[in-house]
This record gives structure tokens, C-alpha cells and sequence, in this order.
């Protein structure tokens, strides 16, 4: 019986239910994740396939080098997890939060997130490829020397996101909230919208060194 939180994955029928811990170097295909507290997981150099986790959080513990390809997730806490380096392809993640997670070096391709929260998430020296924030609210979060490649922040919140050195191809960071630290190039390959520009005129200026001063110089006519 496939529940309604599944319905519509190709795979759900497949799914088989897990219990207990996660292991190191282990494969999981077609494993159905549910409901699950996991505190301090060590779970680094595993393969997630065609696998789906709903109501699960994730307390510390390291997936380092972890691959996750065809998963979804819904619901799912993560919080101070560390995920540096690992790889995510064609993954779905909904309404979960994530919270000093650790995505340092990771690699993301076709991934999309649908109403999230992401604080204090750091994604330096990230690559991400075709990745979607939807509605999402991103808190503190760090892109520093990450690769953002036809990325996209519809409906987006972005809070205090480092952008310095982040390298951008096709970047669409129109109907995005823009609250950006950003460097001289910084948004060299985005695209923005008239309004945007003109909100972030006063940053974009103080990264170029520009001062903007209305003030005349004295015994000037």
C-alpha cells in the first residue's frame, strides 16, 4: 500500500521499509527511510538508489562522500550532519530544514528543493548544476567559492548568503529576495531583474570601490 506522501514516485511501489542504524561503505536500493531519529549516523561512503525519506532527522554524524541519486525526501531535519563532498543527482527534497549542515565540496545535479529552510548551511566550493531552490528560505548560508550553473532561486529568501567567489553560468536570481554578501564578480553569469539592480546599486558599488556621495566639494559651482 503506497502512502499518499509517496504517491507519484516512480519507485514508490518498490520501496522496502528500514530500521535501526546506517552503516559506512553500505548500498541502499529502493529502501524506504520513515520516521526515523538518527543521532550521530556514520553512514560516509554510502549509496543511496531510488530511495525516499520521510519524517527522518538527522541529529550530527558524518555522510562524508555519500551518494544519493533517483532519492527523495520530504520532511527531514538535518541538523549540524556533515555532508561535505557528496553527490546528488536527479534528488527531490520538500518542506525539510536544514540547519549548520556541512556540504562543503559536494557535487549537486538536477536537484531540486521545494520549501525549505537552510540555515547556516554551507555549501563552499560546491558545484551545483541545474539546481532549483524553490521557495526556500536560506539563512546565513555559504556559497564561497561554490559553482552555480543554471541555478535558479524562484520565490527565493536569501539572508545574509555569502556569495564571494562564487563562480555563476546561467545563474536566474530573479524573483529572488536578495540579502547577498557578495565580491567584485560575484554575480558575473547571473541574471537579475531592473529592480534587483537597482536594490543592490549601494553593494554592487562598494565591491567596485565606487563612493557615492551627493555632497558638493566645496567652492564648487
Amino acid at each position: 500500500m503506497i502512502s499518499r506522501e509517496l504517491a507519484g514516485i516512480p519507485f514508490a511501489a518498490s520501496l522496502t521499509h528500514h530500521s535501526g542504524e546506517l552503516a559506512s561503505d553500505a548500498d541502499y536500493d529502493g529502501v524506504h527511510f520513515d520516521g526515523l531519529s538518527l543521532d550521530e549516523p556514520r553512514a560516509a561512503s554510502s549509496r543511496f538508489i531510488e530511495c525516499a525519506f520521510t519524517g527522518v532527522t538527522f541529529q550530527g554524524g558524518r555522510l562524508t562522500k555519500a551518494r544519493f541519486r533517483d532519492v527523495w525526501l520530504r520532511d527531514v531535519r538535518l541538523v549540524a550532519t556533515g555532508l561535505g563532498e557528496t553527490e546528488w543527482a536527479d534528488v527531490t527534497v520538500a518542506e525539510s530544514v536544514a540547519a549548520g549542515a556541512e556540504l562543503f565540496g559536494a557535487q549537486l545535479r538536477r536537484v531540486t528543493l521545494r520549501g525549505c529552510k537552510l540555515d547556516s548551511v554551507n555549501f563552499r566550493g560546491a558545484s551545483l548544476t541545474e539546481v532549483i531552490f524553490d521557495g526556500c528560505e536560506l539563512l546565513d548560508a555559504d556559497f564561497k567559492d561554490a559553482t552555480l550553473t543554471r541555478t535558479s532561486f524562484p520565490g527565493s529568501r536569501l539572508t545574509r548568503t555569502d556569495l564571494t567567489g562564487v563562480r555563476m553560468d546561467g545563474t536566474d536570481l530573479r524573483d529572488a529576495e536578495l540579502g547577498i554578501i557578495i565580491g567584485p564578480d560575484s554575480l558575473r553569469g547571473a541574471t537579475i531583474s531592473a529592480a534587483q539592480l537597482i536594490h543592490l546599486a549601494p553593494v554592487l558599488a562598494q565591491t567596485m570601490g565606487i563612493t557615492v556621495s551627493d555632497d558638493r566639494v566645496p567652492g564648487a559651482r
